[in-house]
Formats: C-alpha cells, sequence, structure tokens
C-alpha cells in the first residue's frame, strides 16, 4: 500500500479540490479536515471521499464559486449561508464568531444552511472543545433510514457529536455517532471493495434484512437501537434541517453521484463555556467521570482510539487502487 504522512494527504486532497475548480478557501479548510480525518484513522471519511467532492464540483452539486456569508441575528446567534458549496468554508466563518460570542455570553449558537457533506463532525465540535468550549454539533443528510414499521427513508443517517473540553483546553473525550447502525460510508467502503456486510446494518427495498451493500444501497440504513436510533435521527433534522432553515433530507438530493443538484443540507452548533454553568463544579466533575470509566479494565473513553491512532500515526496507508484514482483527479 502507497505511504503518505498527513501533509502529503494534505497536499494530495488540496490540489485535487483546486484543479477540480473549488477556490483556495473552500480547498485549504476541507483538506485540512481531510487530513485530520485520516490523521484519526476514519478512512470511510478521508480520501476515499475525494473523488466524489471533485466529481461534485464538476457536476455543480457543490458550487464552485460560492460565497459563504454569516448574518449576526443577535449577539449569541449566527446563521451561516454556505451558499451550495463547502460546508467547511462556512463553518469556519460562524466558528470564528461563535467561539468568542460563548465564552463572552456563557452559550452561543450557529446555524448553517445552502450546505453539504460536513465530512465526520466530530472533527468540528473538537475544534470548540480545543477553545475550552463544551461543543454540541448537528447535520441532516440525504434519507436513508426508513421509520420504524416503514420501508421508504425519509431521515439522513443525521450524526451528533459532543465535545467536552479538558482543562489543557484539548478534548477530554468526543462523542460522534449517527441515528443509523453504522456510518453509509462504511456500506459504500465494502461495495467498492466487493465485500458483505454483516446482518443488522440494513435492509433491502422490501425492509427485509440483507448483506449485500449494493442491494443496502437501493434499501434503507438500520437505525442504531431500533426506535430510539430513529428518535435520535428526528431530532438532529429538527436542529440541522429545520432550524437551520436547510432541505429536509427526504428532499435532498444524495452525497455520491451526480444525480440532482446541490443536497442544501444543514449543520446546527451549540456552544457552551463550562464556567458560565457550573459554578466552578466542571473540572472536578469531568475528572472524576473520567477515571470512573477508565478505571476499569477494558473501558474506554468516547474517542479516545480515534486520539491514540492520531497521536501514534506517523504516516498513513491507502489501498493502490485510491492512489491511483487520486491520481487521474490531476489529469
Amino acid at each position: 500500500m502507497p505511504t503518505l504522512s498527513p501533509s502529503n494527504v494534505y497536499d494530495l486532497a488540496y490540489k485535487a479540490l483546486l484543479h477540480h475548480g473549488a477556490d483556495h478557501a473552500a480547498a485549504d479548510s476541507f483538506a485540512t479536515s481531510i487530513r485530520a480525518t485520516e490523521e484519526m484513522g476514519i478512512s470511510s471519511h478521508g480520501l476515499m471521499y475525494l473523488p466524489i467532492y471533485c466529481q461534485h464540483l464538476d457536476c455543480g452539486k457543490v458550487n464552485r464559486a460560492a460565497k459563504p456569508s454569516l448574518e449576526t441575528q443577535s449577539a449569541t446567534s449566527f446563521r451561516a449561508n454556505a451558499d451550495n458549496g463547502f460546508a467547511h468554508p462556512a463553518i469556519d466563518l460562524g466558528f470564528a464568531e461563535l467561539i468568542p460570542a460563548a465564552k463572552e455570553h456563557g452559550i452561543a449558537a450557529l446555524a448553517v444552511h445552502q450546505s453539504y457533506n460536513c465530512g465526520v463532525l466530530g472533527y468540528h465540535v473538537e475544534r470548540l472543545a480545543n477553545a475550552g468550549l463544551v461543543g454540541l454539533g448537528f447535520t441532516n443528510a440525504p434519507a436513508s433510514i426508513a421509520p420504524i414499521g416503514g420501508r421508504t427513508p425519509v431521515i439522513g443517517t443525521n450524526p451528533f457529536a459532543l465535545a467536552v473540553p479538558s482543562s489543557e483546553n484539548e478534548a477530554a473525550f468526543v462523542i460522534d455517532q449517527s441515528a443509523s447502525t453504522i456510518a453509509k460510508s462504511e456500506i459504500m467502503k465494502r461495495s467498492r471493495a466487493g465485500e458483505s456486510i454483516p446482518e443488522g446494518w440494513a435492509f433491502d427495498a422490501e425492509g427485509n434484512p440483507t448483506t449485500d451493500p449494493d442491494v443496502a444501497l437501493k434499501g434503507s440504513m438500520a437505525p442504531s437501537g431500533g426506535y430510539k436510533g430513529f428518535g435520535t435521527g428526528l431530532l438532529v433534522e429538527v436542529f440541522a434541517a429545520m432550524l437551520s432553515g436547510a432541505t429536509l433530507g427526504k428532499d435532498a438530493s444524495p452525497f455520491s453521484g451526480t444525480a440532482g443538484g446541490p443536497p442544501a443540507t444543514g449543520q446546527f452548533f451549540i456552544a457552551l463555556n463550562p464556567e458560565t454553568f457550573s459554578g466552578g463544579m466542571f473540572g472536578g466533575n469531568l475528572e472524576g467521570l473520567c477515571a470512573a470509566i477508565e478505571g476499569q479494565d477494558g473501558a474506554r473513553l468516547p474517542g479516545s482510539r480515534r486520539k491514540k491512532f492520531r497521536d501514534d500515526q506517523g504516516t498513513i496507508e491507502i489501498p493502490e487502487t485510491l492512489a491511483e484514482t487520486i491520481n487521474k483527479l490531476m489529469e
């Protein structure tokens, strides 16, 4: 397998996105997140998706000329318009106001609409934790989960993420989970590799369990925990789509392929200053909770695998076929 350094990953992503029409700011913001994603060991959301991002620049699902903008609704409320471009530059624009507002006022919120796939949601909320804030994020996606008892998908995998800051202003732990049993990108990854998927990940178009990833992609994803997972997905839909004024998952075009125009999905972020609300108890309670978890044999904090992978990672391996595909993106 070809071996890359994190800076190599950034360079490949940045140059490919520029080559397909993204401007400098968008290419830099997205390439930075792809590098971070690969460093966390989440290959399904890293370079693997780069050909799709470039394809979407070519076919117009992503607006090459996007100019993200920000409206200040109040001292603690912000609304970013991604202009049907990549989500990352709009989130960057919003975070520049969200972070200082939350530090000053204790809590602030950012809605993002006319947006796109934001990649790993935990990456974004971890940035809030690195600023000393509790970060909570929501993002909706094109419909892929049917309601309990139904067969037609109405919501996406709809992740939410929570990052909690330590006293060193880094994430003590990060929860990043979707409403589905597994991320849809993992099924796409198995499909490309010609591998089967475990039973319980997805259903066919008739609502029957399937282990065929291609059949699964034409059916629906299994919600995590049954009706509880579907409820989580609805919660995310309320924040990321309804409160943001973005397109509902049932009406959004796919994040893969060229069908449809821009998906125009949304994100929503809440940032909280822990000292504003906790009466000075936050740090001690956090230490006690983390110790109670990590003190048990075999137990670990959410996000610890990603952190260890990043801390231990010197190089990143990618499949030969992916390397060849990325090289062709430059032609």
